[in-house]
């Protein structure tokens, strides 16, 4: 077991407190009525799976309920960096801050 730290509560507390919801920072379509079905079916269905550092949406779900963001190492399971919703992560693969 390992401790999460949530920025809202401002402490540690045990992982089995919070609930990992997928992929963080995807960007809904600005007219989802214009969008085809397969943009649309992209849009809901299909994330990235990284080997790495990868950007991932969590809830304090027996906490504070608030959501968060954690840049995660997916092969050591290493929590890099925690940080609110709509801020930015500090922790960027070399592959993202190439593009």
């Amino acid at each position: 077991m390992f401790h999460i730290y949530c920025p809202h509560c401002c402490e540690y507390r045990e992982e089995e407190e919070f609930h990992p919801k997928g992929q963080a920072h995807i960007a809904r379509p600005i007219e989802p009525e214009a969008c085809s079905d397969e943009e649309w079916g992209n849009y809901l269905y299909f994330r990235k799976n990284p080997r790495g550092l990868h950007h991932e949406l969590w809830v304090h779900n027996a906490g504070c309920r608030k959501f968060f963001n954690i840049t995660r190492d997916t092969v050591t399971y290493e929590i890099k960096e925690v940080y609110k919703i709509g801020e930015n992560p500090a922790v960027v693969s070399s592959e993202k801050s190439a593009q």
